[in-house]
């Protein structure tokens, strides 16, 4: 009986999981807010490059616009 009520009494390594886990939690929210900061960063750069497409893409119009009524094509 003294050892069963010793052994509620006694230090758990249950104790360190739980801050095992909550170094993991702050870790993965750590991790979270750099995989949201590169995913806007992505996003910017999606824009631009269809920014950039939709210029080029305009340019070749009004090139072949040109050549057509320059009648050279």
């Amino acid at each position: 009986m003294i050892n069963f009520i010793k052994s509620l009494f006694a230090p758990t390594e249950k104790v360190l999981e739980c801050d095992d886990i909550y170094s993991k939690i702050i870790e993965l929210e750590n991790r979270i807010v750099k995989l949201e900061e590169e995913n806007v960063e992505t996003t910017n750069v999606l824009y631009e490059l269809g920014n950039s497409i939709d210029a080029v893409d305009v340019r070749i119009d009004i090139l072949t616009a040109e050549k057509w009524i320059a009648k050279d094509v």
